[in-house]
């Protein structure tokens, strides 16, 4: 991960945003971390699998629950999903 400190940042933006198309840029202050600079994209996969995580989580929270289990065509036919 490239480092640059705040100063640098500020006076060389726009290259640090086109720097950040190829990895996170760790923004510092005072010799500290104080940010990361990542692409849009990055940002994109970053949440989806964040969101996907917590789907995981979700589900094997739902499987530890004591109780019968209802088969999907059930639910299905209870939502009248057919």
């Amino acid at each position: 991960m490239n480092k640059v400190d705040v100063s640098t940042a500020r006076n060389n933006l726009a290259q640090i945003l086109e720097a950040s198309e190829q990895g996170a840029i760790l923004i510092e202050r005072y010799g500290k971390p104080a940010g990361v600079l990542i692409s849009p994209e990055r940002h994109e996969e970053l949440l989806s699998a964040l969101e996907e995580l917590d789907d995981i989580r979700a589900f094997d929270e739902a499987m530890a629950e004591e109780g019968e289990n209802i088969p999907w065509d059930q639910v299905k036919a209870d939502l009248g999903w057919g």
